[in-house]
């Protein structure tokens, strides 16, 4: 509250009596992306969900820089977002958006209703050294980013008038936008936007959150698929972290990039598509519908084995694989080739199940 009262007031001052030079902007810019990051990359996919590793100086530059943030310790942080995807949507949600917009905005910091619950869900980043070091000095490596090496390096600029320049705008009002920026995560991308991998929950897609929360927009495939290490899994989706992400991993700086196989993610297309048609369809008399559903059902039926067989060849690959000094290079081969085989004939029958789905929705539009 602290530091929304003096953006609202003293940058506006500020900038009334000094203006705004090029310096002021790239400092803000380059801490605003760094904090975010720290945050989108660090704190949320490589440590809440552990979709990548990464070498220790990034481990370390993200734990820097999102004690910056003023948003709480690694271990808080992960371990409130862990119990919000174990418990979406339910009482346990620590931003419960059933509970209204403020409450999941920034209410459930403000009003702590309830003791804290246990660090029981992050025994893994309990056991890291880095991580348990910055969770007993965040507030001092916070403070002293922002209270004296921004303005340290506002000072060496341009003496007192940019060093005050540089608290006001690349320390305090650059708190503020990082915080909501992840706060809205929280509330708006569970409210605007589409669901189209699931609608077990209020998490939705929305181009135009990512924009301003670096990728994280993309909040419906992540909840259905939480350990890929993209949100926007799409080629043309805006996911600044996911290409950081792939960067660093060129660069060998991060690896083991863990994704949701493109079979997968089309098979949770498919059956939010189904769940919406046989809605649809129920609220049509019985005898219009019969052809179109026994077409479905077959397309359905076909793409249900051809998945099933699908899972069945990947793991036994994957097994063969991981132990192949006990299978011979001919073993490796063959199951790779019906894996491949039960690949292609899983790709055959989504573009089957697509063709009735269309041939379905045009005789109910």
């Amino acid at each position: 509250m602290i530091t929304l009262a003096v953006t609202l007031t003293g940058v506006p001052l500020y900038l009334w009596f000094f203006g705004l030079d090029w310096f002021q902007v790239a400092l803000f810019v380059v801490l605003f992306a760094a904090s975010s990051m720290s945050i989108t990359l660090g704190y949320h996919r490589l440590l809440s969900h552990l979709a990548f590793k990464a070498k220790w100086p990034v481990k370390l530059g993200v734990l820097v820089f999102g004690a910056s943030a003023f948003e709480g310790s690694a271990l808080d942080w992960c371990t409130d977002h862990r119990r919000h995807h174990k418990h979406v949507d339910g009482d346990d949600d620590p931003y419960d958006i059933t509970k209204g917009f403020f409450h999941a905005h920034v209410g459930w910091l403000l009003f702590k209703l309830r003791p804290e619950p246990p660090m029981d869900n992050v025994p893994d980043l309990l056991s890291d050294r880095l991580v348990v070091w910055q969770h007993k000095y965040f507030a001092w490596i916070g403070a002293i980013m922002n209270l004296a090496v921004v303005p340290a390096i506002g000072w060496l600029w341009g003496g007192w008038q940019s060093a005050l320049g540089a608290l006001l705008i690349g320390s305090v009002l650059r708190v503020v936008l990082v915080q909501h920026s992840t706060f809205c995560i929280n509330s708006f991308c569970h409210m605007i936007g589409r669901r189209p991998y699931s609608s077990r929950c209020t998490a939705r897609d929305s181009w135009l959150m990512a924009l301003f929360t670096f990728g994280e927009g993309y909040h419906n495939y992540h909840h259905e698929f939480q350990h890929d290490y993209r949100n926007g899994v799409k080629a043309w989706q805006f996911d600044p972290t996911k290409w950081a992400i792939w960067i660093m991993s060129r660069l060998g700086l991060a690896s083991h990039l863990r994704r949701v196989p493109a079979e997968k993610i089309q098979l949770a297309e498919i059956a939010e598509k189904q769940r919406q048609l046989e809605a649809a369809m129920a609220a049509r008399p019985a005898t219009r519908c019969e052809k179109t559903k026994r077409l479905l059902e077959l397309a359905q039926e076909r793409l249900h084995q051809a998945a099933q067989t699908w899972e069945q060849r990947k793991a036994e690959y994957v097994r063969a694989t991981e132990r192949k000094l006990e299978a011979s290079k001919e073993k490796l081969a063959q199951l790779r080739r019906e894996f491949e085989e039960a690949a292609a004939n899983l790709r055959r029958a989504i573009q089957e199940w697509h063709e009735a789905h269309q041939l379905a929705r045009a005789r109910f539009a």
